[in-house]
C-alpha cells in the first residue's frame, strides 16, 4: 500500500498540472472502487476550478472552486497518471486517453492535460464533501497528527503512546497515533532510533520519543526526496519510479549486515500482526 511519501510524490505531481486551473470535463467509469462514487461526480467535477491540492496522512484532498473537496485514498493499488496535451493518444475515451481495463476515472483540464485514476485491485476511494466538513469525514476524523507537521511532537507522541502495552511498531501504524505511517517506514524509523519494534509503546522514554519523532520525520523526508519506494505498484504520475528502495537500512533486506557503524548485527525479520518487521537484534533495544 502506498504510504506518505509515495502520496506526497504523487500530491507534488499533480499540483503541477492542476492547481488553478479548470477541470473541462470528467468521465466516471463503474459504480465506484472500494465505496460507490458519490452521485453526479461528473457533473461536480466538470467547470469546477482546482484551487489546491493538499495531504492528510494518506489521503488527496483537492480543494474545489464550488466550496466541496474530493478526497482520495490509493488503496493498495492505485495511482494517478498524468498524459500531458502533446502525448500521442490512442483511441478511447476523453479524447483517446484511459482506456485501460483498470481506468475508472478520467480528467480532461482545460489544457488539455488528462489525469487518470487507475486501480486494478478497486480499494482506493474518492469521496465529494463540502470544504468546510472535511474535518468531520469519517476517514480522516479519526486520523492522529500529520507527521510532518508542527502538531507531531515529542508530547504529543507522549500522549498518544500513553500506557499502550502493544508494540511500539503496532502503535505507530495506528493512524489514529499517527497519520500516514505505513510498515516500510515505521521499520526504517525504528532502526533510525535504535529502538525494538517489540518494545511497549509505554516503555518509549523521553529521550527516545525525541529521537524517534526526529526519525520519523527524516526517514520521511528522506522518502519523498527519492521519489517514494517502488516495491511493486507505486509510479510517480509521469509514471517514473520511485528510488527509496535503493536506500532502505533494514526493510527487506533480511540476512544482510545491519548498515549501522561499528553494528556486527545482522538484519532480522519476524511477523508482528500478519506484518514483515525487519530489525537488527543487536541495536535495536
Amino acid at each position: 500500500m502506498p504510504e506518505l511519501p509515495e502520496v506526497e510524490t504523487v500530491r507534488r505531481g499533480l499540483e503541477q498540472v492542476m492547481r488553478g486551473r479548470i477541470i473541462q470535463n470528467a468521465e466516471i467509469r463503474g459504480s465506484g472502487l472500494r465505496w460507490p462514487f458519490p452521485d453526479n461526480l461528473k457533473e461536480q467535477l466538470t467547470g469546477s476550478r482546482v484551487d489546491n491540492i493538499d495531504r492528510l496522512g494518506k489521503y488527496l484532498l483537492f480543494g474545489l472552486s464550488t466550496g466541496t473537496t474530493l478526497i482520495s485514498h490509493l488503496g493498495m493499488s492505485g495511482r494517478f497518471a498524468v498524459h500531458s496535451a502533446r502525448s500521442p493518444e490512442p483511441e478511447g475515451p476523453v479524447g483517446g486517453i484511459g482506456c485501460g481495463k483498470h481506468d475508472h476515472v478520467l480528467i480532461r483540464m482545460c489544457d488539455g492535460t488528462a489525469i487518470i485514476y487507475n486501480d486494478p485491485r478497486r480499494f482506493g476511494m474518492m469521496d465529494l464533501v463540502a470544504t468546510a466538513e472535511v474535518g468531520s469525514h469519517r476517514s480522516l476524523a479519526i486520523l492522529g497528527p500529520e507527521p510532518l507537521g508542527n502538531a507531531f511532537s515529542e508530547s504529543n507522541l507522549q500522549r498518544r503512546l500513553g500506557t499502550k502495552s502493544t508494540p511500539i511498531k503496532s502503535a505507530l501504524l495506528d493512524q489514529r497515533v499517527v497519520a500516514g505511517l505505513g510498515n516500510i517506514y515505521v521499520c526504517e524509523a525504528l532502526w533510525c532510533s535504535g529502538i525494538s519494534p517489540f518494545r511497549p509503546a509505554r516503555s518509549v522514554v523521553d529521550d527516545e520519543r525525541s529521537v524517534l519523532v526526529s526519525s520519523i520525520r527524516k526517514v520521511l523526508r528522506d522518502a519523498i526526496d527519492a521519489g517514494g519506494s517502488t516495491l511493486r505498484d507505486h509510479r510517480q504520475v509521469g509514471g517514473e519510479l520511485g528510488y527509496f528502495q535503493h536506500r532502505f537500512n533494514v526493510y527487506g533486506r533480511k540476512g544482510h549486515p545491519c548498515p549501522r557503524k561499528a553494528c556486527n548485527g545482522t538484519v532480522s525479520r519476524a511477523v508482528q500482526a500478519g506484518r514483515s518487521t525487519f530489525h537488527c537484534e543487536c541495536c535495536q533495544l
